[in-house]
């Protein structure tokens, strides 16, 4: 099978190379998808996970991309739950060979069922964005309706979501950005738009709950906006500063297959937008990597069509 692999941490992206792999076998539990769209998050180079497995030896060269859609092939020993010809979307291992190759080898229960009106690019687009919004609101922001969120990076994928989950669940929501995202935030549902170039943190007043994608001096500055019993939920590690009258959690997303099905309505019903913001082949994934093009949105290598 054709594949994206990574053998040299230091070079990062300029680092991959598409080549030739064997086609994984399914061992227990597993399922072997045939990969039509995966999802890629440029931070995964910087992962320990990517290059070493979990007792830390190197596990070199191996294949990125964690978010996939597919189609099965064959089943594992013990599988159960799924059928070869079926459809699914999912949140592959981090320790394990990724998504970024014509097939891959996933436990089964990463993955949920993609209905057919889903598109696979679509399908590729949600695990990681979606999961990540799902459990920093509902899991560890304990998200209520009536709360005020503030939605940093809400033009970008997971920022997005967030920012349309927490509408959804009645919150008031405030998005931030570059000047050039207003429209596209206010679009995804925010109440409001805050221009992190030119506005002052401090005016935007107190919140119940910060989801913050950034860090560094916007993590801290946030933290100082949260009300007693408010919560700074972070996926890009620990603020130094900690919130004086709330709690401070960061946290690596989990797989969720019952999460993964309420994603999914969610688009089949139309009360979430997807935020895809570039689409490539296979061949053309390295080139697209490469580029220093801004993209706001999830990048797709589409792989199988």
């Amino acid at each position: 099978m054709k594949a994206i692999v990574v053998t040299d941490q230091a070079a990062g992206i300029a680092g991959m190379k598409l080549v030739d792999q064997p086609e994984p076998k399914a061992a227990i539990n597993d399922v072997v998808i045939q990969v039509y769209a995966s999802g890629f998050v440029g931070t995964e180079l910087d992962w320990p996970s990517t290059w070493t497995d979990r007792l830390g030896r190197d596990r070199t060269p191996t294949i990125p991309g964690h978010e996939l859609a597919g189609v099965v092939t064959s089943l594992g020993y013990g599988t159960t739950g799924f059928s070869v010809g079926q459809r699914v979307f999912g949140l592959a291992d981090w320790y394990r060979d990724g998504s970024l190759a014509e097939y891959i080898a996933i436990e089964a229960r990463n993955l949920a069922s993609l209905p057919d009106d889903v598109d696979f690019t679509v399908g590729a687009s949600l695990p990681i964005s979606g999961l990540t919004a799902w459990q920093g609101l509902f899991g560890h922001g304990r998200l209520q309706a009536g709360q005020r969120v503030l939605s940093h990076g809400a033009a970008g994928a997971v920022g997005s979501i967030v920012t349309q989950l927490a509408r959804e669940a009645g919150a008031y929501v405030i998005g931030t950005g570059r000047a050039a995202d207003r429209q596209k935030v206010l679009d995804f549902g925010a109440n409001e738009f805050f221009d992190l170039e030119n506005d002052s943190l401090e005016d935007i007043g107190g919140v119940d709950l910060v989801f913050d994608v950034i860090g560094g001096d916007i993590g801290k500055q946030s933290a100082g906006l949260i009300r007693a019993g408010g919560t700074v939920v972070s996926i890009v590690g620990p603020v130094e500063a900690q919130p004086a009258k709330g709690l401070m959690i960061d946290f690596v997303v989990e797989a969720d297959r019952a999460q993964l099905n309420e994603i999914v309505q969610r688009v089949r019903d139309g009360r979430l937008k997807t935020n895809i913001g570039k689409v490539a082949t296979l061949g053309d994934a390295i080139a697209s990597f490469n580029s220093n093009k801004r993209v706001t949105g999830k990048t797709i290598i589409n792989i199988h069509s």
